[in-house]
């Protein structure tokens, strides 16, 4: 057999793989934090910073803005997580067997996923890290985006993508190990339908793009090739985890991280120290730092106010903070593009103010829809020019631009999601002081009227009510933002860009009494705690104050009002302590504070919530605590609750996840039915189950809910001890299911309350069959 042609073939295509290597490290080894031009940019490798992955992810109901789970996330105590190299994502553990073929990454906005892929791509450009892969190919669904009304075959779609592949054939891709990165699954705008029945495998084959990358997924098209999804994590259940043989989460920085980031970026050790102290002393801005992207503001800010001559305290809260950003773009585009001399923030503000509104009221129209990127046409529609978006391109920045027919179009987006949430803020306060009617017709969805003056503490008030409103909390940093820029420190900073407004003092006083008077009736307790944060916003420390005292006081007799339980909550659930017990009827509040004390759940052993009005509204948190990773919950009392059967199966979905630990549930007198007893067989025949204490007393459950009860006491997985079934309309019905349940050899039962039913002696006669069962292990029945 002659080889030859084949050796040809061979050395052709490393030709081509070489000069792939050599595209993708001149792509890559150059990046942008935030993008302050091009003459600017910076190699990966100096100032790449590693970041902390790890094994798995959170489970929390997804319910919160990011800056929350941040939050939740800075406490975690990273013993207790398997932390992952970057280099080593598809490497599977020592105590893990089999290979793994897809990897879903995740991690909130900014903080440093596409920085991650990066480093991996460089990495293997250069020859360092996962030399077993032949061929690596990044897409990002921004690009995607602009295809997806296309047909194409996978090898044309890498050649459109990766011009140096197109000598690369179907055969010679079929045989080699090819690692596809996908990179922003939630700025995808394909239709991912894993649920079809396209079926394709061959590599020539056009069809849509979303069929090419749910067959790539699953395994049906180029089953040799790895997979890499990343995604922010609401947007990552579109990948169903059956198709994902490893998850990940990045968490951005550890404290370790951050100190080393600061200092690899800062000109002098003394800068990065001063830097660093400073963000420390403020709780936002420490934890904030977690996200790259932050660090980076942060610095940019932080660092120019300790070098130039300007005065003032450096910022302690977000608002502060990002018009000090704001400000600073501002200035270094005058000296690089106007070399103009030196002016006032009010100056400054006032000859680029047009450019600026037009900015906010695109992250404005943006945030409303969710949407976190945008193309030509959109900043048209806002009267803004690509020219001018490229001048300011540290505050919004052109992702890229190719030359190539079917880049034609480019994407544009604001370097972190919080930049456009600040811009929107300045845009509709704006549009209030200067009573745009539209603006506010536009956010608050009803008719304003034309003539009519609106006070800043009502305009404020309807604006948090909205935000309160929003499942997902995604109006949450906007509304914080909005009520710390109404203070005066940042009008003057700000210059004449927020118009003028009726600040006083007075006014000052009664937009903080609203917030503090806030109802937050039928809204989550985890929502209500961003009341708290817009008091911070606004500099007012009074509350965090009077629960601080709280705290260190050993009387417990003081009247708690709604506000100072959500900022006890808030503080609570951030202590690096653990709270043993969390008692509700040990706290002098209305019903309406006692809900709003639930998120401090997340941060203790025992919690005791009996009789508190709860429903089902209030089990989100709940839920996030028993799902949170580590979960330290371990009794929970929701005796004398109105929760209901909807309630409890929201409850069960905690119970089930593979992070809790609950032994002790209490759900007397919890207006259940049967419905509540299917939710709990699912949960008690869970492999993760834990329970061994569950109290259903004075609940109508009958003999239909005992019975499927039953079905999950039989179960190898349930781990039940103590099953209470005081007063829940039983008849001798039940005992035969109970009876059947006693005998299996799976049941761990070893106490048994059955008083106050209708169990009749054909009932007793029924049960004590079980009894007499050798599996048996009863010791107290009641």
């Amino acid at each position: 057999m002659n080889l030859e042609p084949q050796r040809q073939t061979d050395v052709g295509l490393q030709k081509v793989l070489d000069e792939h290597k050599i595209s993708l490290r001149s792509r890559f080894e150059h990046v942008t934090e935030g993008t302050e031009g091009t003459g600017s940019r910076t190699l990966l490798n100096r100032i790449f910073t590693e970041l902390y992955i790890t094994e798995g992810q959170s489970e929390e109901v997804n319910t919160q803005h990011e800056v929350m789970q941040l939050e939740t996330t800075s406490k975690k105590k990273t013993v207790q997580d398997t932390p992952i190299k970057c280099c080593d994502i598809f490497k599977a553990l020592p105590d893990q067997q089999g290979s793994i073929r897809v990897v879903l990454t995740n991690g909130v906005a900014g903080v440093g996923k596409t920085f991650s892929v990066q480093k991996f791509t460089l990495d293997w450009a250069e020859g360092l890290e996962n030399q077993d892969v032949n061929l690596l190919i990044v897409l990002s669904f921004r690009e995607l985006n602009l295809i997806r009304d296309q047909q194409h075959s996978l090898l044309t779609l890498l050649h459109v993508f990766h011009p140096t592949l197109e000598k690369v054939r179907a055969e010679e891709l079929a045989v080699c190990k090819p690692l596809f990165i996908f990179d922003g699954l939630d700025e995808s705008r394909l239709s991912l339908d894993f649920s079809s029945r396209t079926l394709i495998s061959d590599i020539t084959l056009r069809s849509s793009v979303n069929s090419l990358l749910t067959n790539l997924i699953q395994g049906n098209l180029l089953p040799s090739a790895l997979v890499w999804i990343t995604s922010r994590p609401a947007a990552a259940n579109q990948i169903p985890p059956t198709c994902v043989a490893r998850v990940t989460e990045v968490r951005g920085f550890t404290d370790d991280q951050k100190d080393e980031y600061f200092r690899k970026r800062s000109r002098t050790e003394d800068l990065s120290s001063r830097v660093i102290s400073h963000i420390k002393t403020s709780r936002s801005l420490h934890i904030m730092c977690q996200v790259p992207v932050f660090c980076w503001i942060s610095a940019t800010v932080l660092e120019h106010m300790l070098t130039t001559e300007q005065r003032g305290e450096l910022p302690k809260t977000l608002t502060d903070l990002y018009s000090h950003f704001l400000l600073v773009q501002t200035k270094r585009k005058k000296n690089k593009y106007d070399e103009g001399h030196e002016t006032s923030p009010r100056e400054l503000m006032e000859a680029d103010g047009d450019f600026l509104l037009k900015l906010g009221r695109l992250a404005f129209e943006h945030l409303q829809k969710g949407d976190i990127m945008f193309y030509q046409e959109d900043l048209e529609r806002c009267g803004l020019s690509v020219t001018e978006a490229s001048v300011y391109s540290g505050v919004c920045t052109e992702i890229f631009r190719r030359e190539s027919v079917i880049f034609q179009k480019s994407v544009y987006c604001f370097v972190h999601l919080s930049v456009q949430e600040f811009l929107a803020a300045v845009y509709m306060f704006h549009g209030f002081t200067n009573r745009k009617k539209k603006v506010l017709q536009d956010f608050f969805r009803k008719k304003v009227d034309d003539g009519g003056y609106t006070p800043l503490d009502v305009f404020l008030k309807a604006a948090m009510e909205k935000s309160l409103q929003s499942e997902n909390g995604h109006l949450d940093l906007f509304v914080r933002f909005l009520h710390g820029l109404c203070l005066e420190s940042n009008h003057r900073l700000l210059g004449g860009l927020l118009g003028q407004t009726q600040n006083s003092p007075e006014i000052i006083q009664r937009v903080i009494k609203n917030l503090k008077k806030m109802n937050t009736e039928n809204i989550s307790p985890d929502r209500s705690i961003n009341i708290f944060h817009c008091l911070t916003e606004m500099n007012d420390q009074s509350v965090h104050q009077e629960i601080q005292e709280f705290m260190k006081s050993k009387n417990r007799e003081q009247e708690l009002s709604e506000i100072h339980c959500s900022a006890l909550a808030y503080m609570l659930q951030m202590s690096e302590e653990v709270l043993d017990e969390l008692d509700l009827s040990k706290y002098r509040t209305s019903y309406q504070g006692k809900q709003r004390l639930i998120p401090a759940v997340r941060n203790c052993r025992k919690a005791r919530l009996r009789g508190c009005s709860l429903t089902e509204i209030n089990c989100s948190s709940l839920v996030s605590a028993l799902k949170s990773n580590p979960s330290h919950l371990r009794d929970l009392n929701l005796s004398g609750n109105e929760l209901e059967d909807s309630g409890v199966k929201l409850l069960c979905s905690g119970l089930e996840s593979p992070h809790c630990r609950l032994e002790t549930l209490g759900l007397r007198g919890c207006s259940l039915t049967e419905i509540s007893c299917s939710s709990l067989v699912s949960a008690l025949k869970s492999n993760s189950s834990h329970l061994r204490d569950l109290n259903l007393s004075w609940n109508q459950l009958q003999d239909s809910g005992v019975k499927l009860l039953c079905s999950g006491l039989e179960s190898p997985h349930c781990r039940l001890e103590t099953l209470w079934l005081k007063d829940c309309s039983l008849t001798e019905i039940s005992c035969s299911s109970l009876a059947s349940a006693l005998k299996s050899n799976s049941s761990h039962l070893r106490k048994l309350d059955l008083s106050k039913n209708k169990l009749q002696d054909s009932g007793v006669k029924l049960l004590c069959s079980g009894l007499e069962s050798p599996h048996c292990r009863l010791e107290t029945l009641w």
